[in-house]
């Protein structure tokens, strides 16, 4: 045996040492995670990095470069998708975890699995999927049936619960980022990612709305922008810092609240809260971002129904899954139109429902 497999067995009782020494005793220990099926522990790796490094790898995460964020299929290589929202919202969180000395790794893991499970077309395509199914289609429940069910072609990623916790309950209501219908998430770090969501996608969707002309700096309230600043990293930084300073409690520093959640100050959240609702009335329901819904709700209407009607032309690994586990055949159908990237949809749609020209 070489000198660094000799060593390789202590790595992660290092690295576990480490978080509780570092660590606040509010945070998430990887020591501690729990995962449904039992596995041999790795020599140099925490549960929570594990978990990271499965959904990085997952196909489901690469899908995500060409699913829409805001914008429908942009033209500019500068717009975001779901990929590069992922990312920053990741960041973000981790910045924000480091300083409240909460468990990094598992904010990463639930960062980057947050939105595997988005619909093609952004939230259009989440609202047409909900239309074709007649029920609600919740990407955050969708997202968690990625890791549990569906990819490793059925197997799932056997992910521990804290971080499946964090990806299911990171959604909030219309009116209000610190709301949610589904539940708070169980650990810190998970409460964590659902506000480092909103901060990248406000923010970012500000940027994008001005690269294509939707928005002018000016056109943002003057309430908003007094509170948290003029320009797109002003307003990062106060959001971001505001959580850090209204949250250091989390640290272990001093008398946690008797409702332990994390949250922005109440005038940071009321600031943040307009900009969104004012994202909501000039960009998300109207103009470029809306001009597309119908034809949206169409293509995935179309798409539904018919695999609905042939459900042979399902992929036959979900089809499988679908039927290992006795559950409805437009279960399988809604797995393979939630997973289709923007071009692929329109690919699909293309190759059955628009005519071919003959020549001989």
């Amino acid at each position: 045996m070489s000198s660094v497999q000799a060593h390789h067995s202590t790595v992660r009782d290092w690295l576990e040492a480490g978080e509780r020494e570092r660590l606040s005793p509010l945070a998430a220990q990887s020591s501690r995670a729990r995962r449904d099926v039992e596995e041999h522990e790795s020599d140099v790796r925490t549960s929570f990095q594990r978990d990271r490094d499965r959904i990085l790898h997952t196909k489901s995460f690469r899908r995500l470069k060409h699913k829409t964020q805001v914008f429908i299929a942009p033209e500019g290589d500068h717009y975001r998708t779901r990929l590069t929202h992922t990312l920053e919202v990741t960041q973000i969180a981790r910045t924000i975890a480091r300083a409240l000395r909460l468990n990094e790794d598992l904010v990463e893991a639930i960062g980057l699995g947050h939105d595997l499970g988005h619909a093609p077309f952004g939230h259009a395509g989440e609202t047409a999927l909900s239309h074709a199914l007649g029920r609600s289609f919740r990407h955050n429940e969708q997202s968690r049936r990625v890791v549990e069910v569906l990819e490793k072609d059925g197997a799932g990623l056997n992910l521990t619960w804290e971080v499946r916790d964090g990806i299911a309950l990171h959604s909030k209501v219309r009116k209000d980022i610190s709301a949610t219908a589904w539940g708070t998430a169980s650990t810190l770090e998970g409460q964590v990612i659902k506000l480092a969501d909103s901060i990248a996608y406000i923010n970012h969707d500000i940027d994008d709305a001005i690269r294509v002309g939707v928005l002018e700096d000016e056109d943002l309230p003057e309430a908003a922008v007094g509170v948290l600043g003029a320009t797109h990293g002003a307003r990062i930084n106060t959001m971001v810092c505001d959580l850090i300073e209204h949250n250091w409690w989390a640290t272990g520093d001093g008398m946690p609240p008797d409702e332990q959640v994390i949250g922005m100050s109440p005038e940071v959240l009321e600031a943040t809260n307009l900009l969104r609702e004012f994202m909501f009335a000039h960009v998300y329901l109207v103009g470029p971002a809306k001009g597309q819904d119908s034809r949206i709700r169409f293509v995935i209407a179309q798409l539904f129904d018919n695999f609905t009607q042939h459900p042979e032309g399902v992929p036959e690994e979900l089809r499988r899954i679908g039927e290992v586990r006795g559950e409805p055949p437009d279960v399988s159908v809604l797995d393979y139109i939630a997973g289709m990237t923007d071009r692929y949809a329109l690919k699909v749609f293309d190759s059955i429902f628009v005519p071919r020209i003959w020549s001989s």
